[in-house]
């Protein structure tokens, strides 16, 4: 899948505002601009929440995925996972309800 995720220099905490004047592609779902990548902390929190986005279709997931994979090799974040259906086997974080 053709990844859609551009680098921006927006990095760090982002306040709901600047959420909204981000582009499109500084998202994992960028049709529903869900799950921003605009840092390694941001790639490190959709990976680990990638099994509990709502409302998406596996295509949005195998978009969103390949996004964050570009983002990860760009921040030089290490992925062991392939593909995202194995992402809810081994939950990043500890979950009570896993």
């Amino acid at each position: 899948m053709k990844t859609t995720w551009k680098p921006i220099d927006q990095h760090g905490a982002i306040s709901s505002k600047q959420s909204r004047e981000l582009p499109d592609s500084a998202f994992a779902f960028p049709d529903k601009r869900k799950e921003p990548l605009t840092d390694a902390s941001h790639v490190r929190n959709a990976l680990a929440r990638f099994d509990q986005t709502h409302g998406v279709s596996d295509a949005e997931r195998d978009q969103a995925f390949a996004n964050i994979l570009a983002a990860a090799k760009h921040y030089d974040i290490q992925v062991a996972e392939s593909d995202w259906r194995q992402l809810g086997k081994r939950p990043h974080t500890v979950n009570p309800a896993h």
